[in-house]
């Protein structure tokens, strides 16, 4: 029986990524109040939230800190055009931010989402190399099994398939270079202490394409949405030598990775390198306002700076870029970081999320790996000692998904990749109840089949 807000909400929305259909089974939960960890719907039930709501959600909903400042802000300042005009929350942040990117990164640039900062990185090489002499570099390579966002010019250098598709038609396809594949890896090595072997299959592409190619992009440390993938920081370090030499860009996506989910403030710090572009968002603003920020050197930024009848102005714009409310939960985001020393409490967390989940899933035969940095874990679903996956037909994960549910537990699986990427303020008991929900549900889907 549905509820009246699950009536209206059937008869005129279509919900992002999923098939409306299953609704007819599994009708929206109409959330009415979140605070902390917990969402809870219309009828009074609460749900662990353990992705953070799409990876998004740093501090917890409802954080009292955020809230105030987004309040004071709102009494300034809501909106102002960005084109020639400016105001103190975004400046603020920048003055911030510059502090804690990867060294080299010195100038920013607003947009509104994740996928359209990715757009913006994308123009913003191609564009630097049409005015530097360099008009053959108009390629992109990324790796397989990518993820970067659903506008067009993201699903190029994009690589799975349920996403990129259906568009072919549309897209303008990037080159793709095999990566790294850690949890079968073809050289018998782990990821967490290798030499980064699989990189020839990159160096070999680089190699054979250099003189057309104009940024090389990755989603440094872990491969999100392919399934928490996670993979050797060499990786990185080796491909900034390689790209350095040919005079390629390489472009972090830390849109997912970024704000310590990796342990580290952004995931780029595990090799020790910078990128020449970054593209922040999710965490940037905690859960709460639609905002991404890319940073790029200011040897990019000066390849843009000209006379404006030169033609070298990047012309794009967004109308809510720089928006004051979404800069002043940012730069409230950074403060957290800095006075509650968040990242010191992201790695003991982290430390008592892997002892755990290990003890809990120790010997469990549909556990194939699982995997771990900072604040992300990830289980590689099986059906056996083989290590023979579930079929996709069976949508285990999605089976899982729906008993978590009834047990109150947000768990939103990748194929058959169940993770746990939970807001940061998480207790141990929360940990536990997280992890032993997830066990449960598992193995119920287990016992019906």
């Amino acid at each position: 029986m549905l509820s009246k807000l699950q009536e209206i909400d059937m008869k005129y929305i279509f919900h992002p990524c999923s098939q409306m259909k299953d609704y007819e089974k599994l009708p929206p939960i109409v959330i009415k109040k979140a605070e902390g960890m917990y969402l809870e719907d219309e009828n009074g039930k609460k749900y662990l939230d353990c992705v953070s709501s799409w990876w998004v959600n740093l501090f917890g909903h409802c954080n009292k800190r955020i809230n105030k400042a987004i309040k004071e802000q709102i009494d300034k300042v809501e909106h102002v055009i960005f084109v020639n005009f400016s105001h103190e929350a975004a400046i603020e942040l920048v003055q911030e931010l510059v502090k804690v990117v990867p060294k080299g990164i010195e100038k920013f640039l607003f947009a509104d989402n994740g996928s359209s900062s990715i757009e913006m990185a994308l123009k913003l090489s191609f564009q630097y190399h049409q005015q530097t002499g360099n008009p053959k570099k108009r390629k992109f390579i990324s790796l397989k099994n990518a993820y970067h966002g659903e506008t067009v010019g993201a699903l190029g250098v994009g690589d799975i398939d349920i996403f990129t598709d259906t568009y072919r038609a549309l897209i303008k396809e990037g080159l793709k270079a095999e990566g790294p594949a850690c949890y079968r890896c073809p050289y018998g090595k782990n990821f967490d202490c290798c030499d980064a072997q699989c990189f020839e299959k990159m160096e070999k592409l680089i190699l054979e394409n250099h003189e057309d190619i104009a940024a090389v992009i990755i989603e440094p440390m872990v491969q999100g949405a392919a399934g928490m993938k996670m993979y050797s920081p060499k990786y990185i370090q080796k491909l900034r030598e390689l790209t350095k030499k040919y005079d390629i860009h390489l472009i972090a996506d830390e849109i997912a990775m970024g704000f310590g989910r990796t342990g580290k403030m952004f995931a780029m710090e595990h090799s020790g390198v910078s990128p020449d572009i970054m593209c922040t968002s999710k965490g940037l603003t905690a859960g709460y306002y639609p905002m991404a920020i890319v940073g790029i050197t200011q040897k990019i930024y000066d390849a843009f700076y000209a006379d404006y009848l030169e033609g070298k102005s990047f012309l794009h714009s967004h109308s809510y870029s720089g928006n004051p409310i979404g800069c002043r939960i940012a730069l409230e985001v950074l403060k957290i970081f800095k006075e509650e020393n968040i990242l010191d409490m992201i790695n003991k967390k982290g430390e008592y999320l892997n002892k755990r989940a290990k003890e809990i899933f120790k010997d469990k035969e549909y556990v194939g790996e699982y995997r771990q940095i900072g604040m992300i874990g990830a289980i590689e679903l099986v059906q056996n000692r083989e290590k023979e996956d579930f079929p996709a037909s069976e949508r285990a994960g999605y089976e899982i998904y729906k008993i978590a549910l009834q047990k109150g537990a947000l768990l939103r699986p990748l194929g058959n990749t169940i993770y746990f990427m939970p807001p940061y303020i998480i207790t141990e008991e929360e940990i536990d109840k997280m992890l032993i929900i997830c066990r449960d549900s598992i193995e119920e889907y287990i016992s019906k089949r």
